[in-house]
């Protein structure tokens, strides 16, 4: 296998691990060269708009057809698909996770999934799943496929390497993996044990949000995403394929890799993200904007401006702002907004958001910062900071998002979260003010 990357979210890639495995000038030729069968992966409809076209040309030893036996359903328990309402867990409320410790027993990518919210309806592709991932073990002549969605890997612990149907794309904290619907891949632990999150997004594609005013350049610019160079696996092994569809988790035997695409073409692909290379705006006179400014990527819905889901980051960025409140204020939003931390302190929270940590604060519940972050940003002098060493997200979503069993009653939740604001007093001072 050979590895490395291409430049650029949403171009068209081409890429050949065998000179003159790519076809020239046509799609499907009568036959193709090394005796390659062409295939095509799509990712919307074939009728879809132009600037929202997505697919790949794959030309592979054998057609994925002959990967795909008798599929028999199995049970993954810890890995939930919208609609999951539990009636016994309350998903009205403030809430904070530790981080999940790290298991004893051997977890790979599909056993290691921990769901803790589900949005929307997995068989209507509206909505979400945010999961917690704990991986100790490669998988191993094992292979995985989401018929139901995308998911946008944000690693915390660890580093993990995806072995793509397109490519290899290793993933690390700090950066962040997309994998489309219907690709094959399987998960191996480079350094471990790796824990992080992941959204999976049952809606349209992530794409990059339009920056309007902002302009052309800063927040997230495309050609740093990456995506792999073709790679393929000529190997005859007893190996098996999961495929997710439709909530459930079906299993078929095969006797070989289907990791065997030896060159593709296309706009439909893995993609690889260093968030270490987004540049956040801000306010540099007065006042405080949206948190929408920090969006990486958008997965629009069908109203135009309301995203089925965003992905926000907080990361390392100064703070000017005169006359200004300038951590997060407290507000309600008609999104539901679940946040991780990758690395460091956030600034809305004294304590308590622990790297590898989420909270959630759902649509319409009141939120923001504690007493304390309220306090010191109150009294602060307003003089130029750096907030360093500091790196947390937000999947939010127009649905409301469901905890699940495992969320509400198993993962450690703080339950003395809501105290962080017991300290609040009240300051009303009633007495006319001159001006």
């Amino acid at each position: 296998m050979t590895d490395g990357y291409m430049s650029g979210f949403g171009n068209h890639f081409e890429s050949e691990a065998l000179p003159g495995a790519l076809p020239k000038g046509q799609n499907s030729p009568q036959k193709v060269n090394y005796g390659l069968y062409g295939e095509q992966l799509s990712g919307t409809a074939f009728t879809a708009p132009a600037a929202q076209n997505e697919r790949t040309w794959c030309y592979r030893i054998l057609p994925s057809v002959k990967h795909s036996g008798q599929y028999t359903k199995i049970e993954v328990p810890y890995w939930k698909s919208a609609p999951h309402v539990v009636p016994d867990v309350a998903s009205l409320g403030q809430y904070r996770w530790d981080p999940l410790p790290h298991a004893d027993e051997p977890l790979a990518w599909v056993t290691g999934m921990r769901t803790m919210t589900t949005a929307g309806d997995v068989n209507t592709q509206v909505g979400m799943a945010s999961h917690v991932y704990l991986v100790n073990e490669s998988m191993t002549d094992d292979y995985f496929s989401s018929a139901d969605s995308e998911l946008l890997v944000v690693p915390q612990e660890g580093r993990l390497r995806f072995a793509t149907e397109l490519g290899v794309l290793d993933v690390e904290p700090a950066q962040i993996a997309i994998i489309p619907r219907g690709l094959v891949y399987r998960v191996e632990v480079l350094e471990g044990p790796a824990r992080g999150f992941v959204c999976e997004n049952y809606g349209q594609t992530f794409r990059l949000p339009d920056r309007g005013p902002i302009g052309a350049n800063c927040m997230a610019n495309p050609r740093d995403f990456l995506a792999p160079v073709a790679a393929f696996e000529d190997r005859e092994a007893a190996s098996r394929l999961t495929v997710k569809w439709g909530g459930q988790f079906h299993r078929c035997e095969t006797d070989r890799s289907p990791l065997d695409v030896v060159a593709w073409h296309g706009n439909y692909a893995p993609m690889l993200y260093d968030l270490r290379n987004y540049c956040p705006v801000g306010a540099v006179l007065f006042d405080h904007p949206d948190p929408s400014i920090f969006t990486v990527l958008t997965a629009p819905s069908g109203v135009p401006g309301t995203a089925n889901i965003d992905f926000v980051l907080f990361r390392e960025r100064w703070s000017v702002a005169e006359h200004t409140f300038r951590p997060p204020w407290f507000h309600k939003n008609v999104m539901s907004e679940l946040m991780g931390n990758i690395y460091g302190h956030y600034d809305a929270k004294a304590e308590g958001f622990a790297p590898g940590g989420l909270s959630l604060h759902n649509m319409m519940l009141p939120h923001g910062p504690d007493n304390d972050a309220f306090e010191a940003a109150s009294n602060a002098e307003l003089a130029p900071v750096k907030l360093d060493h500091t790196m947390s997200f937000m999947f939010e979503t127009r649905f409301p998002q469901h905890l699940t069993a495992f969320a509400g009653q198993e993962a450690p939740l703080q339950d003395n979260y809501a105290d962080c604001w017991a300290g609040i007093t009240k300051k009303f001072d009633g007495t006319p003010k001159t001006t």
